[in-house]
């Protein structure tokens, strides 16, 4: 490891150019065969099922109310896009919304002006971020590994904090910002929809318009060669670490605005939603693939098909099932596709051979 700045010095930059560049377009091909693509259609297609079939479904009240249900999620799945590109993931983002959660309301309990609890939350997220981003670049430690442990850490540092109490009862003004019932004038929109669509058009330039992005889609497909290519591994992925926990600590003061309640237990369950939703759009776990637009487009997925299934009264236990299902055959698909057609490369090669 003591050369390697060396070997990183020694590189051409037009090599390290061609590296990134190969890595980060990729992605970006034959759009009408990628599965984000599929799941777009998937989407529109559950929409206007839902138009057709259901009473009140495009109710402006109904749309903003389905989206506003899962914005948290939503803002929790852009880091997450990223982290999984870069080949990492952090299943502690759940358990730092309730910690932030449980921070906002001890702290309010304790009379502190809200105005100055935000920065004090968003601080522990980054806090958060760089425990496991230290523990997986500096460490050495499998970021799956890691997150797991920090899972609990978190949570448990949310109960110590705020035990099995409820804080209630803050500033109308900033409660009247996160509910369902609030929309940016002459849209459905809530604020924290309009929050997540501003976050999601900058991670997207992020992503798919910056060197930094074409460094992830490469450090995601083939880690050693990026590093080799003079890109900053380490770095790049403790700052990706930082960016989710600061995310996470965030959606937790938007979640107790939204409820009114400040809890240790809330967000329980979220990480495996932000996952589903970031596989669902295409995002692969392995890695260096995957686009923006398929993350949002599962996340969305998720919430109309959510959505619509309650208000035809179908119980939640056959809407997990349903998720699982959906999440299973966006693994699934894209693998069994590319077999496919890797074996019809094949077998017209061997027979011009």
């Amino acid at each position: 490891m003591g050369m390697a700045p060396e070997r990183q010095k020694a590189v051409p930059a037009a090599q390290r150019a061609a590296t990134v560049k190969k890595a980060g377009g990729g992605p970006l091909r034959n759009p009408a065969l990628r599965w984000d693509t599929a799941v777009g259609v998937l989407l529109v297609a559950v929409f206007v099922i839902g138009l057709g079939t259901t009473d009140g479904f495009g109710s402006g009240e109904n749309l903003a109310f389905a989206f506003n249900d899962i914005a948290e999620v939503a803002i929790l799945a852009l880091p997450m896009t990223l982290l999984v590109v870069a080949g990492q993931v952090d299943l502690s983002v759940a358990s730092m919304l309730g910690l932030g959660s449980a921070l906002t309301g001890a702290l309010w309990d304790a009379g502190w002006a809200f105005e100055t609890i935000v920065p004090v939350v968003l601080l522990v997220g980054v806090a958060g971020g760089l425990l496991n981003g230290w523990l997986v670049t500096r460490v050495g430690l499998p970021s799956l590994a890691v997150t797991i442990g920090t899972l609990a850490l978190y949570r448990g540092l949310a109960s110590v904090a705020l035990g099995s109490d409820a804080v209630t009862d803050f500033p109308q003004k900033y409660a009247d910002w996160a509910v369902d019932t609030t929309t940016v004038p002459g849209t459905f929109l809530t604020y924290p929809v309009l929050l997540f669509t501003v976050l999601a058009v900058i991670t997207a330039i992020v992503l798919h318009a910056t060197g930094l992005g074409r460094s992830l889609f490469a450090i995601g497909a083939q880690e050693e060669a990026a590093y080799f290519a003079g890109i900053r591994v380490k770095r790049i992925k403790l700052l990706l670490f930082v960016v989710t926990g600061l995310f996470a600590s965030f959606t937790g003061v938007v979640f107790t605005l939204r409820y009114g309640s400040a809890r240790a237990d809330n967000g329980l369950g979220f990480e495996m939603l932000v996952i589903a939703s970031v596989l669902l759009g295409g995002i692969d776990f392995d890695g260096g693939k995957g686009t923006l637009f398929g993350a949002v487009a599962g996340v969305l997925l998720i919430g109309v098909l959510k959505n619509l299934l309650t208000l035809n009264d179908i119980a939640n236990e056959v809407q997990v099932i349903v998720t699982g299902l959906l999440l299973v055959a966006s693994v699934l698909t894209p693998r069994l596709i590319a077999t496919v057609v890797e074996r019809r490369h094949r077998r017209a090669a061997n027979a011009r051979s």
